[in-house]
């Protein structure tokens, strides 16, 4: 009597929005877990990344994105084409939509969705609007019904049904071996992630220009039985960016520093000890040989 076989799915779904759609916030919710960096302000995703989720017998390899934006920087050159080229190498895309943006954002979407990939528009930042203004965006999306696969309103604080969105996700993947262990929630390796744990303090902590003219290189992790100890260096393009960044007395940078190491600690489970460097690197943003040296690899 021949083994019973399971069929397995696994798929390539790209999660896409405008900058501050909530991306990174669902993405971490899916997988009850902080992986993908967080902040209020737009534009903090600067770089693709898979997050993998699993569901039953799929699995679900979600792609972080930076926001759909216009192009300013070389940097922002390269966030805008990581985007792009995630919409262009998937299976599914998840288009996520604020409840009280115009639909301005989808059209656009739509044109620059090129390869004309399947897509489920999500309504995001659900969580203080009433039933009557989510039924309203549900009227307004329906001129487009043609246009996508499913439409689900989502609010992570009101506990919308992981299950119901994983599973509506799962019905449009490939019947496929899973790509990677089923063990692991993502193919960032461990620089990666301290790396974007620091940048979301320096997000949280620091106000105006800062964030965005602000960039993480981890110099040296000691891996010791009892501690973790972690060498970073921040750089900024400005001597007074720097002076902002250490604060007075340094306190800016210690609280930098504490947050993030708090964030390194949760992940890793050791103490950390983390030390911080502010360097000053001239026009860093407009720099491609920089910009590859800090991992933005452009083709």
């Amino acid at each position: 009597m021949a083994d019973n076989i399971v069929e397995t799915k696994s798929g390539f779904v790209s999660v896409i929005g405008r900058p501050n759609a909530g991306k990174s916030s669902l993405l971490n919710w899916l997988v009850n877990e902080k992986i993908a960096m967080v902040s209020h302000k737009a534009n903090a995703t600067r770089r693709r990344s898979k997050i993998i989720a699993m569901h039953h017998d799929t699995q679900i390899i979600f792609v972080d994105t930076p926001g759909l934006h216009e192009r300013e920087r070389l940097l922002n050159q390269f966030m805008l084409d990581e985007a792009l080229k995630a919409m262009g190498d998937c299976d599914l895309i998840l288009f996520l939509s604020p409840i009280t943006d115009k639909l301005d954002y989808y059209l656009d979407f739509l044109e620059k969705n090129k390869k004309n990939r399947p897509h489920i528009v999500l309504l995001t930042k659900t969580d203080n609007v009433s039933n009557e203004k989510i039924l309203a965006k549900l009227q307004e999306f329906s001129r487009y019904q043609d246009k996508f696969l499913a439409i689900m309103p989502v609010s992570i604080k009101r506990g919308t049904k992981k299950e119901y969105l994983l599973e509506e996700i799962s019905k449009y993947l490939p019947v496929h071996p899973y790509l990677y262990d089923p063990e692991i929630l993502t193919t960032e390796n461990i620089r990666d992630i301290y790396k974007e744990y620091i940048r979301e303090s320096i997000f949280n902590n620091t106000s105006e220009e800062i964030p965005y003219f602000a960039d993480v290189v981890i110099d040296k992790i000691e891996e010791k039985d009892d501690i973790e100890v972690v060498h970073a260096s921040i750089i900024v393009e400005k001597k007074s960016q720097k002076g902002v960044l250490i604060g007075k007395d340094g306190q800016t940078l210690k609280r930098i520093g504490s947050s993030a190491r708090n964030e390194i600690k949760a992940l890793s489970n050791k103490n950390v000890f983390l030390k911080l460097f502010v360097t000053v690197k001239p026009g860093w943003s407009q720099n491609r040989e920089i910009l590859k040296k800090l991992g933005y690899d452009f083709e």
